[in-house]
């Protein structure tokens, strides 16, 4: 006997329900999601009650494939008369598909459905559906977040239903006379107000529903492609809650992805043209000390706060922080926050109802240049600047990390006051990675002036500047280990002087050393063995653990 999977109704006053038994047509081993009562109208006899799963498909011939459904019953549903007697008479499904189309014509699907959030609107009869999908199988690894229209559900479950017939008894839309009310109708509703229970429908009706519960057309998304796709990355996203903000230049929907690894993304998605959207990722948090999946998500609107959960226990972040996009306006203005504005002195929360004439927000298009006319002339003055020391021959890592992710990053080069800047290139013995520039085998020539500039929206400024001495090995070696005194001669024996700790560490622990050594663990992980290897030789620690990307910060759990 297999497993009996159903849809239970068994508090209230009503009689108890639930799907039809061992019946692979309603439900195949299915996996629950999340249930919402959706109201269809007015008259509160057609609410119904709508639920997100996945299941195996019984649409393919191939090996079992899982597709994503959205099934619904009306809540006034009291079984049939002498059919599917305290069962449901109105349950009715459909493929809930989230996919991007390929120039062949041949789509991508996403079909294991993860999460789904209801954001409601000011029509509680037409709420907006986000789920979250990943890709089935191990060839393709994805995922995807797909926006669904009520509209677009209902015209669904408004069409024809999913039938068998013809040689090769393959699925079609039924075709023939469809009994009378329309299955899946709630009664008492709109279009029966006469029958006040379903027990009053006809046999035809309740005998075609127990045979017909899938709809022949499936629920496309909004735009027929997914507003966020995630591929070849090394995680999966799990969850989705959306947060409506308001802004100086309109209305945005923020959304806050949970992952497979622990951490939350915060995310809008911008109009590009008439035909595509642009995605911007405004920051990554690691919520907890030790990764684990991120199973839910709740926003409290209240307490501005974003509520997650995972295996290992439970904590909270808050929707904005804005502090953490620096002390300037242009930062603030690149950041594309819509909770964050420059009120003037420093990126702030950003509410509709404030009266600071200097609040600059620019969400749509982040123009520092228009909006923040009279707060640049301090821009480049807030560049870090340092002074760092190499050895010849050695490496050196110069480190710039810019604020905004959407920035383009070059790097300048100066020997000296008089000289030009030029700009430093990729080559041999100049590595660029996403957390500043790598220099191996320094040469003496390398002494000067490195400036780390980013680019965004046609405005420019310094992130970073760093003075590089580069020490010659004679240099250092004498540094370390000095000459004795002539008047005092070294004993018989005596082995050369040992520097202090003081010495060596103001040369040796610099603080780009830890980062060299990440990216050469990185770089030696990727580097097949070399066949002089010996076998069981252990490799270089996997620096997955270690790596973080730029616009990620850690948020220890509140206990």
């Amino acid at each position: 006997m297999g497993t009996d999977a159903a849809i239970f109704r068994t508090l209230g006053k009503q009689t108890a329900m639930r799907t039809d038994q061992y019946n692979s047509r309603w439900l195949n081993d299915p996996s629950f999601i999340h249930a919402e009562l959706i109201p269809d109208s007015a008259e509160r006899n057609d609410d119904k009650l709508y639920f997100f799963f996945r299941e195996r498909s019984a649409e393919t011939s191939q090996s079992p494939a899982v597709y994503a459904r959205i099934g619904r019953i009306c809540l006034n549903d009291d079984g049939g008369h002498c059919c599917l007697v305290n069962k449901w008479s109105t349950f009715l499904k459909a493929r809930l598909v989230c996919s991007v189309p390929g120039e062949d014509g041949i789509e991508t699907h996403f079909d294991e459905l993860q999460d789904v959030f209801v954001q409601q609107t000011q029509d509680v009869r037409n709420p907006v559906i986000y789920a979250v999908f990943t890709s089935s199988g191990s060839v393709f690894r994805g995922s995807a977040v797909c926006v669904y229209s009520m509209a677009d559900i209902r015209m669904v479950f408004n069409g024809p239903f999913a039938h068998k017939e013809g040689p090769n008894y393959q699925w079609m839309p039924f075709s023939g006379k469809m009994p009378y009310p329309r299955p899946g109708t709630c009664p008492g509703g709109t279009f029966t107000p006469s029958m006040k229970s379903t027990k009053d429908y006809p046999d035809e009706v309740i005998n075609f529903m127990r045979s017909h519960p899938l709809m022949y057309q499936a629920v496309y998304p909004l735009q027929r492609r997914p507003l966020v796709v995630r591929t070849g990355a090394p995680y999966r996203l799990t969850t989705v809650a959306v947060d409506q903000v308001d802004a100086a230049d309109g209305r945005y929907e923020v959304l806050f992805l949970g992952t497979d690894r622990g951490t939350v993304q915060k995310v809008i998605v911008l109009p590009k043209d008439d035909q595509e959207m642009e995605e911007l990722m405004l920051e990554e948090v690691e919520v907890f000390k030790e990764p684990a999946p991120v199973k839910t998500m709740t926003i409290s609107s209240k307490r501005q706060q974003l509520y997650v959960a995972s295996a290992v226990g439970v904590t909270h972040l808050s929707l904005h922080r804005c502090q953490a996009y620096g002390a300037a306006c242009a930062d603030c203005c690149l950041a594309r926050d819509p909770y964050c504005a420059w009120d003037g002195q420093a990126c702030s929360r950003y509410t509709a109802s404030s009266k600071r004439r200097s609040r600059r927000q620019d969400v749509r298009h982040g123009n520092p240049i228009r909006q923040c006319r009279g707060f640049n002339s301090n821009a480049n003055k807030n560049a870090v600047e340092s002074v760092q020391y190499g050895v010849a021959g050695s490496a050196a890592f110069l480190e710039c990390q810019p604020r905004s992710p959407q920035a383009t990053v070059k790097w300048l080069f100066q020997r000296d006051p008089s000289d030009r800047r030029r700009e430093i290139r990729a080559e041999d013995r100049f590595l660029r990675t996403e957390q500043g520039l790598l220099l191996r085998a320094l040469q003496l020539s390398d002494r000067g002036l490195y400036s780390c500039t980013a680019t965004e929206n046609n405005f420019k400024h310094v992130v970073t500047r760093v003075q590089l001495h580069v020490l010659g090995r004679d240099a250092v070696h004498a540094a370390l280990f000095p000459p004795p005194a002539a008047s005092a001669p070294p004993p018989a024996g005596a082995g050369p002087p040992t520097p202090s700790y003081q010495e060596l560490a103001q040369l040796l622990a610099q603080p780009e050393v830890g980062l060299i050594h990440q990216y050469c663990q990185g770089y030696w992980r990727h580097v097949p063995p070399s066949p002089r290897e010996a076998p069981g030789v252990p490799r270089p620690p996997d620096p997955q653990d270690q790596k973080k990307a730029r616009n990620r910060r850690h948020h220890p759990p509140d206990t």
